[in-house]
């Protein structure tokens, strides 16, 4: 079993599942529908083109440093100025880094890595005003996607982890395997992205926990603070 990690950073994130006219939402992590544009991205695919190959990863991603709900005010008017502006709501994660990873055909994957390494289409985290702070690609490894996502070292920024406590539960969403319980649907599952008939399904769901050391907080002396300390005989 081969996997593709990615490190998805940046100032500005925005992971729009459900947007809709002066309302554009963002999720708490990627989705798959965006990721999966991004890496049809780095090919050079067009939006008008089928995404074949790229429907049947499958997909997770772990929230190493959830960042924080931005509410942007935007105004939106016509070319010609006689139209009346419109406020529109967009919604941004700040601060975020995510482990986001894709499980497929060992040649599949070595390709999407090398295309993320020199992308034919600019880059952006959800949305074209959130560029991604460095490379994306964390390479391929032989690993099952449950496995990469509990076991790869702690993504989030150093001072971050040096204001956390020594033991740090992350979440994990990633598809459900046929026949395991899912946590919840969402409608996520890409199948065109082309603007004329853009279309997606539902795809089943499995949020779980991980629990990691953090090694900066043995360094920097931080105490955990425990209520009931006090009680003790």
């Amino acid at each position: 079993m081969s996997v593709l990690l990615l490190r998805l950073a940046g100032p500005l994130q925005s992971w729009g599942s459900s947007s809709r006219f002066t309302r554009r939402g963002t999720e708490i992590a990627p989705t798959k529908s965006g990721v999966i544009g991004l890496l049809a991205a780095a090919r050079g695919a067009r939006r008008t083109e089928p995404l074949t190959d790229l429907l049947g990863l499958q997909f997770g991603v772990r929230l190493d440093q959830p960042g924080q709900i931005l509410r942007d005010f935007q105004t939106a008017r016509s070319l010609d100025g006689r139209q009346p502006a419109k406020l529109t709501y967009r919604f941004y994660l700040s601060d975020a880094v995510f482990l986001a990873a894709v499980s497929g055909e060992p040649e599949l994957l070595h390709g999407l890595a090398d295309a993320l390494h020199r992308p034919r289409f600019p880059l952006y985290l959800g949305r074209r005003s959130c560029p991604p702070a460095g490379p994306i690609s964390l390479g391929v490894h032989e690993q099952t996607l449950d496995g990469a996502l509990t076991d790869w070292p702690w993504l989030a920024a150093e001072w971050y982890r040096r204001r956390a406590a020594r033991t740090i539960r992350l979440e994990i969403i990633r598809d459900a395997h046929p026949g395991e319980p899912a946590t919840e649907t969402v409608p996520d599952e890409p199948i065109s992205f082309d603007p004329a008939h853009r279309q997606h399904t539902w795809r089943s769901v499995l949020r779980r926990h991980v629990d990691v050391t953090n090694d900066l907080a043995e360094r920097a002396a931080v105490i955990e603070h425990d209520p009931l300390s006090l009680l003790g005989g």
